[in-house]
């Protein structure tokens, strides 16, 4: 399936929470085993046939727009000739060749709601009356076409993915001062938080 409904991921914080590797790359940029986190939450979207997005840059923004108008470039063969100052490219080496990304500098200091506004003029232009939105340093494992008909079917502006959080800590139990198990930080069974996935 291939629509042309928006995807607009906020690739604009600081990274504060992340500092030892944002203050070198912005919170996108961080590597995922050999890409970055961008292009798997993207790849995520891609697989349930959504290819058009639109990244809100801000912090550090100039590494993500050199990254993808590098892309060919990077994930590609090529045959240079250098006497000849030419460049054939073999094959390509991904198959991304369907994605279409809008590079759209949001501000460094723009917060969430700013940066989805900057977008208007473009979302405008999508042809579509809804876009979907997430973080640009969060993948999840969501079916993104349930989330959309579901947004489809109640009439409303917007849904947001909700989750629940992992505990903080580790839990013991605990009977006759022994204890008889142990969760990892084991999945809260009250209140819930945004799990980064909307459609507007």
């Amino acid at each position: 399936m291939s629509n042309n409904i928006p995807i607009a991921i906020l690739c604009g914080g600081k990274g504060t929470r992340l500092k030892e590797e944002t203050e070198f790359r912005p919170k996108p940029m961080v590597m995922v085993g050999d890409r970055p986190m961008i292009w798997h939450i993207m790849k995520s979207y891609s697989s349930y046939g959504f290819h058009n997005f639109m990244l809100c840059l801000g912090y550090k923004g100039d590494m993500i727009r050199e990254y993808f108008i590098n892309y060919d470039w990077n994930h590609s063969d090529i045959l240079l000739e250098l006497g000849q100052q030419k460049i054939t490219h073999l094959d390509k080496g991904h198959d991304e060749e369907n994605w279409k990304i809008w590079l759209i500098n949001t501000g460094e200091e723009t917060m969430t709601g700013g940066r989805l506004k900057r977008l208007k003029n473009y979302l405008d232009k999508s042809n579509s009356d809804i876009f979907m939105a997430t973080y640009g340093d969060g993948v999840a494992n969501i079916d993104l076409n349930k989330l959309l008909a579901y947004h489809q079917s109640h009439g409303k502006l917007a849904t947001v993915s909700a989750v629940r959080p992992p505990s903080r800590f580790g839990e013991l139990q605990i009977e006759n001062n022994l204890v008889t198990s142990f969760k990892e930080k084991p999945q809260t069974s009250d209140g819930w938080i945004n799990g980064g996935y909307m459609v507007l």
